[in-house]
């Protein structure tokens, strides 16, 4: 009877473990319907099961039921139990420090970096059978789908700060792949700023806030960050791409993510080549103004995450190619750099990339904290097929990142998490810790053992398809701290990046290095600044120099060259879609009508948002000019029968004394329902930000006062004959081109 008992208990102990159970061979049944789910079952075929089965079992539906303790005894949590009406606080109050320590531990540590971000899931879906270049089971069937989940994030900023500031943008990918996760830890630009991980400490003490003032937040515009620069020249390059349109991103829909380093495929047989991932966003590349982007941070700081959360929820899927630069083992200096150096990218036009598969957001998370704050990526989460190469600072984050997730969970049991569980069977000899969710059963933990039949096995090469190590790797010769001379040419490629731009994009790098350099107080940094830049360009130096007061150094050609390359502008192209965009249509309450009704109904049908702006909230009215500014569309269009509202304001003197002003000219551009003059406001910053703009009706009076030139570019006159087909034509033709790059100033 007592052995009866025994292997009751024991399998129903082998429900809520993933350590291999003696006494079964199928721990697959489900949970009895009253037991809350902890873990995902079905391990036989838990890579089939979809993302909303899988994180399913882990939701709590908190309607129509008692309240509980954790340990699930049913009670009131409103009052605190105390010595009498008056009296103290009692410490045997279970329930209240049991909800006051939860509070006060409900926030795990902040990332160091890349605090602040937003992600989603999606599917990845391979184009073909890649088993020709590399072992990894997601890329080897034609169609085969792959859950996956995204991250997106800033880099330098706390949780607290803006989505729009100026930064490298994080871009975090974990496939969920059938032979346990795979993450590519990336950002939306290819390089970095430092070529030797031991450098990431001194990188981020200069990029944050003083550590006196905590000032400034979320920027990179003062002493330190720049002192760092000037002194670590392997950071021009990536400082180059920040200073572009690839630092002040439109969304995160709009960014292409980059795997950084470069990295191994292995075949099954052990052949190797290098790679370099790219995810190319489908929606085309676009970014904003660095004055929109400011604006946008003050008015809307959480703007990005809002527009990755709602396109997804209107069904809006935004979707990347994954892909590949397929290189031979013997190219590593092949191309005049070393493929090894996180600081290079392959041009393009060199190596094109090679088409992997398509990768497609389509879910929301259901909880912020417990999906997107407490996914955990690593760079050390490979999967058979795919190996590392001996980029220094690859080599480091492998260490950092498994470390930082120790600090922040408190312990080593983070990959039980639901969002971090892979998708396949767990089974180990880890024990124990902080947080540990499963109840192994295993007695025999540890190998080699004889008590549990030598489980669990030990996969290899050739045995249970385990992960090995390329075959045809070394370590490279006798122990030296030293960066390797194959890496010291750091100026060449900043300037093929800037050689790559468009005129008006190069000035953008101008004016930011511009308003970024004015903020320093160190004339000593400000002049080693303008030294690593002249070995890059000397025209950008003196341009620079010139908003400093400074004088730039004699040029330093020793760099210099006049090569280009494609991919790297942001501009360039139309976008591919305009999912997700968003008109704003200025008007007024008393003459929104039909006209809005139409466009928000013909736009709504190519998937462009419509929102009709007022001086107040009725019929038709989504939000008041109060509420408004300009960043929120990404087109404006004028109601020439609300003409009256866009009126110079004229002076503001005396706008609240009750002497009669019968010959003010400019009160009908007044009121207490908005602040002054913001209609007009709103018009002018989107043409001033590139915007297309289009009047419906009377236009004359509205751009004229705005000083808009009706008939240039982006700028489009929609008279009362033009039909709603044609509106909608010129305004999509307009959102596709994204940015009128003719409206800004370049230096002579």
């Amino acid at each position: 009877m007592v052995r009866l008992e025994l292997l009751t208990a024991v399998s129903a102990l082998c429900h809520v473990a993933r350590a291999g159970c003696p006494y079964m061979e199928d721990d697959s049944r489900d949970l009895p319907a009253s037991h809350p789910a902890v873990r995902r079952d079905g391990a036989s075929d838990a890579h089939s099961t979809s993302t909303d089965e899988f994180m399913a079992q882990f939701e709590v539906n908190d309607t129509d039921v008692y309240m509980t303790t954790n340990a699930g005894g049913p009670i009131e949590d409103q009052e605190s139990l105390s010595a009498g009406e008056r009296g103290p606080t009692l410490l045997e109050d279970f329930i209240f420090r049991e909800k006051i320590t939860h509070f006060d531990h409900e926030r795990v540590p902040e990332r160091a970096v890349h605090a602040r971000g937003a992600g989603a899931h999606g599917v990845f879906t391979s184009y073909g059978d890649w088993s020709n270049i590399t072992g990894a089971s997601f890329l080897s069937t034609p169609d085969k789908e792959t859950p996956v989940f995204i991250r997106f994030s800033t880099v330098a900023g706390s949780r607290g700060s803006a989505d729009t500031v100026r930064d490298v943008h994080g871009f975090a990918v974990r496939f969920y792949t059938d032979e346990g996760n795979f993450d590519i830890v990336g950002n939306n630009i290819p390089v970095f700023f430092i070529q030797d991980a031991i450098k990431f400490p001194d990188l981020i003490h200069a990029v944050k806030p003083r550590p006196d003032s905590e000032i400034p937040q979320a920027a990179t515009a003062h002493d330190s960050a720049w002192d760092f620069f000037s002194q670590q020249p392997s950071s021009m390059h990536t400082l180059f791409w920040a200073m572009s349109g690839h630092g002040t991103p439109r969304s995160f829909r709009h960014v292409d993510g980059w795997g950084v380093h470069t990295f191994r495929f292995v075949t099954d047989e052990g052949k190797t080549k290098l790679v370099k991932f790219r995810f190319r966003t489908l929606q085309g590349k676009a970014s904003l103004l660095w004055e929109e982007a400011q604006i946008t941070a003050g008015m809307n700081a959480d703007a990005h995450r809002q527009d990755l959360f709602d396109s997804i929820e209107k069904g809006y899927y935004p979707e990347w190619v994954f892909e590949a630069q397929v290189m031979e083992e013997e190219d590593q200096l092949r191309f005049g750099f070393d493929l090894l150096d996180p600081t290079k990218i392959v041009p393009e036009d060199i190596v094109p990339f090679t088409p992997l598969g398509k990768l497609t957001l389509n879910r929301n998370p259901r909880n912020y904290f417990a999906e997107t704050e407490q996914i955990m990526f690593q760079v050390g989460h490979v999967v058979r097929g795919i190996d590392f190469t001996e980029d220094p600072l690859l080599q480091g984050r492998i260490f950092s990142y498994l470390d930082t997730q120790l600090n922040r969970h408190g312990g080593p049991n983070f990959e039980q998490i639901p969002i971090n569980q892979p998708r396949v069977p767990v089974h180990n000899n880890q024990r124990d810790g902080a947080a540990q969710m499963y109840v192994p059963l295993n007695v025999a933990a540890y190998s080699p053992n004889t008590l549990n039949e030598g489980s669990p096995k030990r996969a290899n090469k050739t045995n249970g398809r385990g992960f090995f190590t390329a075959p045809n790797r070394s370590t490279g010769g006798r122990l030296v701290r030293a960066v390797s001379s194959t890496f010291a040419d750091v100026w060449s490629q900043p300037r093929l990046f800037f050689n790559s731009l468009l005129p008006v994009e190069q000035q953008f790098v101008v004016n930011a290095m511009r308003f970024e350099t004015s903020q320093l107080t160190s004339d000593v940094v400000k002049n080693n600044v303008l030294i690593q830049i002249n070995r890059v360009s000397h025209d950008v130096a003196v341009r620079v120099a010139e908003a400093l007061d400074m004088t730039a150094p004699a040029a330093d050609d020793t760099y210099y060259h006049d090569n280009t390359t494609i991919g790297v502008s942001v501009s360039g192209e139309p976008l591919l879609k305009i999912d997700g965009l968003k008109v704003g249509y200025l008007t007024s309450t008393s003459s929104s009508g039909d006209t809005a009704k139409a466009l928000k109904s013909a736009l709504g049908d190519v998937n462009v948002g419509f929102v009709v702006v007022a001086e107040r909230l009725g019929a038709g009215i989504d939000q008041t000019y109060s509420a408004t500014f300009a960043g929120q569309f990404d087109a404006i269009v004028v109601d020439g029968s609300a003409e009256g509202l866009f009126a110079s304001v004229g002076s503001l003197a005396n706008s609240n004394s009750t002497v009669p002003t019968s010959g003010n000219k400019t009160k009908s551009a007044r009121s207490t329902l908005y602040p002054a003059g913001r209609p007009m406001q709103i018009l002018q910053d989107g043409y001033h930000w590139g915007k297309p703009v289009a009047a419906v009706g009377s236009s004359g009076a509205v751009f004229g006062a705005a000083g808009i030139e009706a008939g240039t570019p982006g700028v489009y006159e929609l008279g009362d004959s033009n039909g709603t087909a044609s509106i909608v034509d010129q305004l999509s033709e307009g959102l596709r081109m994204f940015k009128f790059l003719d409206r800004y100033p370049l230096d002579q």
